[in-house]
């Protein structure tokens, strides 16, 4: 091995990992500013708005309630078992 090369390995690797100070006492004018396109705008009131909407159709449920206090809500046998078995194997059709 040569002595000179290994000189040379050893004053490249010495550079390398030597650490500098920076100073930072120059601030940055600028400022970071974020701008949302309308589309962004769009999608956040569409979000919002599923977001307060119910989940519970409160008119139907209404409806429904005021069959059973009269006895006048009847479910199909079919439709029962149909949904049964739906649930079982998948859908029917």
């Amino acid at each position: 091995m040569r002595i000179d090369a290994y000189n040379a390995v050893n004053q490249v690797y010495q550079t390398t990992t030597q650490s500098k100070k920076v100073t930072s006492s120059q601030k940055s004018s600028r400022d970071d500013k974020v701008e949302i396109s309308q589309a962004g705008k769009d999608i956040a009131v569409a979000k919002k708005a599923v977001v307060e909407a119910s989940d519970v159709r409160e008119d139907k449920i209404q409806k429904i309630k005021e069959q059973i206090n009269a006895g006048t809500y009847a479910v199909s046998a079919e439709d029962v078992a149909e949904k049964m078995l739906g649930s079982i194997f998948g859908e029917l059709s």
